[in-house]
């Protein structure tokens, strides 16, 4: 069977251009900085976001990890909100493997709130506390709908950690998305953090990886822990090669994915699903159902639709490049029929 898969942006195809490009790619021993396509990805990743280098590095979950094992030292803490990928879905590596202490912070909005940085932040000199060295955000924010933050919002919020002497990380695995939505200009964002993070693999369509964005010590230090975590990959040049077409020449049709998931969340409220609301909507569609998450997922499947139990009573659905309106009318079509079913 042929699925219509929503469950995520991740589930993305490499293009044909890509197949093409990655078949052909010049390579080298990567860990010797000898991979041509990879240090050509990394050089357009720096110049794209204003930073003074960039390192590629196996997934989003490692590029965080890296970036806060670069930030803080072992029994340093680092502020992140409650609903964030790095306080939920990446196995707790912050305390096991990067050894710092995590601070809960208030992200329902999609951004850390002023409040809860300044009442979670932690000075030198006290010795009953982790002295807090970081600001992790996350931009698009997943389990906020995948809302997008404005420049003036995220900038302040940035700028309240630097006053207290923290840096700034961005988990942007979805940066492209807020860029698409609000038509500006990814280094509006880049410029007020000190690193930032974006996958490669979601709608932009890469098969693997992710980019790490930072200043030249920072990237130096980085690359040191992804050797340490087993992201030293030698001829990686042959995944580079997609993962460069997908920076250069994916953005621009993220607004299709947006344009996609609106319709799906009008068409699924139609229908009688109690639909999010998000102020910002780009590629996500988070829904509430009164019965169990995963037996609606499971009906869904042996229709040929697969969605994303996200919690108790909660679904969600990604639009990518593999979606495109016929699927979101075909998929409406399947939870139509389910739920007249009574399920």
């Amino acid at each position: 069977m042929e699925y219509l898969d929503f469950r995520s942006d991740t589930v993305t195809q490499p293009t044909a251009e890509m197949r093409d490009a990655m078949a052909s790619a010049a390579v080298g021993d990567d860990v010797y900085g000898d991979d041509p396509t990879v240090n050509e990805l990394q050089d357009y990743a720096a110049e794209l976001t204003g930073m003074e280098g960039a390192l590629y590095v196996c997934s989003g979950t490692m590029g965080n990890l890296v970036s806060l094992m670069s930030h803080c030292a072992r029994g340093e803490g680092v502020l992140m909100g409650v609903g964030s990928h790095t306080w939920k879905n990446e196995a707790g590596n912050a305390a096991f493997i990067a050894g710092v202490m995590p601070y809960p912070l208030d992200d329902s909005t999609g951004l850390p709130s002023e409040e809860s940085i300044r009442a979670s932040y932690q000075p030198k000199g006290n010795v009953h506390y982790a002295n807090t060295t970081l600001l992790a955000m996350e931009n698009t924010h997943n389990s906020a709908g995948g809302l997008p933050a404005e420049v003036g919002p995220f900038s302040r919020v940035a700028s309240i950690a630097h006053d207290f002497g923290m840096k700034v990380h961005v988990d942007g695995a979805r940066i492209f998305d807020a860029v698409a939505f609000f038509g500006n200009d990814v280094r509006d964002y880049a410029g007020c953090v000190d690193s930032i993070q974006i996958c490669l693999s979601k709608g932009l369509g890469a098969p693997m990886g992710s980019i790490v964005c930072g200043s030249r010590d920072f990237i130096d230090r980085a690359r040191r822990y992804r050797k340490a975590l087993g992201g030293g990959q030698r001829q990686s040049g042959i995944a580079a090669a997609a993962g460069l077409i997908a920076l250069r020449d994916m953005r621009g049709r993220l607004a299709d994915d947006h344009k996609n998931a609106s319709a799906l969340a009008s068409s699924l409220s139609e229908i009688g699903y109690d639909v999010e609301f998000v102020q910002r909507r780009t590629n996500m569609v988070y829904f509430k159902t009164d019965g169990d998450a995963s037996r609606l997922a499971d009906l869904c499947k042996k229709k040929g639709l697969l969605i994303g139990p996200a919690g108790q009573g909660r679904i969600r659905m990604v639009t990518h490049i593999g979606i495109d309106g016929g699927a979101v009318s075909r998929a409406a079509a399947i939870l139509k029929e389910i739920k007249a079913a009574g399920a």
